[in-house]
């Protein structure tokens, strides 16, 4: 799918569309599958529901790699690749308290997007492993160690949004709401690929309805006896 850049600036004057709807799909599905498999890791009776939430956040993931190289202006990874002198000079805006604006993500915010990408990738990865048996108590650890890296990068990424947004005096949650951001008329994206983000919508749903009405038949992994238990150890 061709992207055409020319820009459209939004009737509000002073703020121009920035974030397509697919970008922002993903970005709201992610926040809630991650949180939804954080919430039900350490249950075994929504354990499920746990597998359900981590195939989301590694087919999200897929896709944003996906539409990286395929989707609007700012959505391509080629939009925020920063060498780490950009990164740099962006902290040293920020203790300055003169940030440099930047239309797409800004570099501290495309660092996050990669390492949650990497990582994301990576610990489901090893959460599929473990269910299916595939290592041992190493892989377990593991694959709970980059949950908790996870959010930690999560929780400073909120930080640096809440920050960025105070001193740029522009909230950027509400942008990946809204897809509107302050910047010049050239800026702007011409198309919302709106199809695309409701494919996606529908897709993840259809996922989870799929799942819960037991139409996928996912197998549950029976809980290992005592015996086993002390064995592994």
């Amino acid at each position: 799918m061709k992207t055409t850049t020319s820009p459209l600036a939004d009737t509000r004057g002073g703020t121009v569309r920035v974030w397509d709807l697919p970008t922002r799909i993903f970005h709201w599905l992610l926040v809630f599958s991650f949180t939804g498999a954080w919430l039900t890791a350490e249950s075994e009776r929504y354990r499920d529901v746990h597998l359900m939430f981590g195939y989301t956040v590694a087919g999200l993931l897929l896709f944003r790699i996906v539409w990286g190289f395929t989707g609007s202006r700012w959505a391509r990874f080629s939009s925020f690749v920063f060498p780490p002198s950009r990164l740099a000079g962006y902290l040293h805006s920020l203790r300055a308290r003169r940030p440099q604006h930047h239309a797409g993500h800004n570099p501290l915010g495309a660092l996050a997007v990669f390492l949650l990408l990497g990582l994301g990738l990576a610990t489901a990865a090893c959460g599929f492993a473990t269910y299916q048996e595939l290592g041992g108590k190493w892989l377990k650890e593991v694959h709970e160690a980059g949950a908790q890296l996870m959010l930690a990068i999560v929780i400073v990424h909120v930080m640096g949004v809440i920050v960025s947004s105070l001193l740029h005096r522009e909230n950027l949650a509400r942008a990946m709401v809204t897809g509107s951001k302050r910047g010049r008329p050239d800026e702007g994206i011409a198309s919302r690929h709106a199809v695309v983000g409701v494919l996606l919508l529908v897709a993840v749903l259809a996922f989870w309805s799929a799942d819960r009405a037991g139409w996928l038949g996912t197998p549950v992994v029976a809980e290992p006896t005592h015996a086993a238990h002390q064995a592994r150890d």
